[in-house]
């Protein structure tokens, strides 16, 4: 009876000590939606004008949509766009070609 009993406590023991063990990793961190674009900002298409950067967001981890954060010349705002726009690739090119000149 008692090697039945010791049998059951390190059964429940070890459940719980697996089940710790994952608890971390199944819990999502504040760090993985800090960055995120979760919707798009509805802006005039001449506003990259104001913009100095941008970076890609791509649909992963916690983030999911795909989208462009251009980061604006003043406030450093980071405004998120939907990059299917037509006027988005044409502004991400002025960027870069900016940012090469002044390289």
């Amino acid at each position: 009876m008692e090697t039945q009993h010791s049998a059951m406590r390190f059964q429940i023991l070890f459940f719980l000590l697996v089940l710790t063990c994952m608890f971390p990793s199944v819990a999502p961190s504040p760090s993985n939606y800090e960055n995120c674009c979760l919707k798009y900002a509805k802006i005039k298409k001449d506003f990259w004008k104001n913009v100095v950067d941008y970076r890609m967001q791509d649909r992963d981890g916690g983030c999911n949509i795909p989208a462009v954060v251009f980061i604006t010349r003043k406030s450093k705002k980071q405004i998120c766009v939907d990059p299917s726009l037509p006027w988005v690739e044409q502004a991400i090119q002025k960027i870069d070609k900016k940012k090469a000149g002044t390289a």
